[in-house]
């Protein structure tokens, strides 16, 4: 495959710069993979779509404010974008402008200039990076932090986006990009499943920066993604599996919720391990899983997913679900309806 073939125009006024007004008023395209239906109707009608004994899961992966801008002791802008942490007071960032930084250079914030300092260049633009001391980390992160808001918004952040870039359910910070599908639901929307006999499981894939990365080799199954921290409660994806099994189904939100189940229930999880946390056990690791047209699907079997960047990643995997043909003229169909496209886009119900 090429990855030209993952690509589609969109005009730039449908790209989404603010949520909507209401989470849950956002569009949704229904897009049936057995009858090739595609139609709309408003997210807050997701639990309609469900049946008693499905099972709902998300990533309740919670969004750090990663950006952080601040200056050389020359003055000299330096922005700091915090990719992962590797241990106390040390963090893997994307520094930029990187040709102008070596290691042992302080990146200052603040009046007081509570100082970031560079250590080993990476490649890529990425480098290891020493947090200020005298400060709490995640206090120091809180209070110079800005939301990591994708490129293609094309403005700075604001106080609306510490709330509406991060799910209702986010829990376990650790991600620079939220997954977006999750985005919609309101409590209502929550209770609105319950109430019918469907199960939303939590799991836990800390979104990194590759999200928005085009694939930059035009074979498409030449490309490697870049790994992601998931955990997943072992009795969770024990339940999840058996209801597969069973014929209920299991329905993803969104892409980061389809790689950490896949991942889990194939062992594609290097690094995997068990932890204990409050007396439950998780299964964790890292993936790179990328899923392309050809994928044996173990677990998923419906997908909420918000539409995304041609010749991206996201898009071939939902392309791989439903069909690459099926998703481009659901998408050719969106763009007619002028829905809203990418993080604070309009979603789509792939079942």
């Amino acid at each position: 495959m090429r990855i030209s073939d993952f690509d589609y125009e969109l005009p730039e006024k449908l790209i989404a710069q603010y949520p909507a007004e209401r989470r849950d008023e956002s569009r949704m395209l229904l897009l049936d993979r057995s009858r090739k239906e595609v139609r709309e109707t408003k997210f807050a009608n997701f639990p309609r779509y469900l049946c008693e004994g499905d099972i709902v899961v998300v990533n309740d992966t919670k969004v750090i404010p990663a950006r952080l801008l601040g200056r050389k002791e020359s003055g000299a802008a330096v922005e700091v974008f915090l990719v992962r942490r590797l241990g106390e007071g040390r963090w893997r960032a994307l520094c930029r402008p990187s040709r102008r930084l070596k290691a042992g250079n302080r990146v200052l914030f603040g009046e007081v200039g509570h100082a970031i300092t560079i250590g080993e260049q990476l490649g890529g633009g990425e480098w290891v990076v020493s947090m200020p001391e005298g400060i709490p980390e995640a206090g120091f992160i809180e209070r110079f932090g800005h939301t990591p808001l994708p490129p293609y918004i094309r403005r700075g952040d604001e106080e609306i986006d510490r709330e509406r870039y991060q799910t209702v359910y986010a829990r376990v910070e650790g991600s620079v990009a939220a997954p977006t599908a999750g985005l919609h639901f309101t409590g209502e929307v929550l209770d609105g499943l319950r109430r019918k006999g469907i199960t939303v499981m939590p799991v836990t894939l800390h979104v990194g920066p590759g999200t928005f990365r085009p694939l930059d080799k035009e074979v498409v199954e030449e490309n490697v993604l870049s790994a992601e921290h998931v955990a997943v409660r072992k009795d969770y994806l024990e339940e999840i599996m058996s209801a597969r099994k069973s014929g209920r189904n299991v329905i993803a939100v969104g892409t980061t919720v389809t790689r950490a189940l896949e991942a889990a229930a194939s062992g594609a999880l290097e690094e995997s391990g068990t932890i204990v946390s409050e007396g439950e056990e998780y299964l964790t690791g890292w993936t790179d899983l990328f899923i392309y047209s050809g994928f044996e699907f173990r677990v998923v079997g419906s997908m909420l997913t918000n539409m995304h960047l041609p010749r991206s990643s996201l898009l071939v995997l939902v392309s791989a679900f439903a069909g690459r043909e099926r998703i481009l003229s659901a998408y050719r169909w969106a763009v007619e309806r002028r829905f809203r496209f990418y993080s604070y886009g309009d979603v789509m119900f792939i079942r």
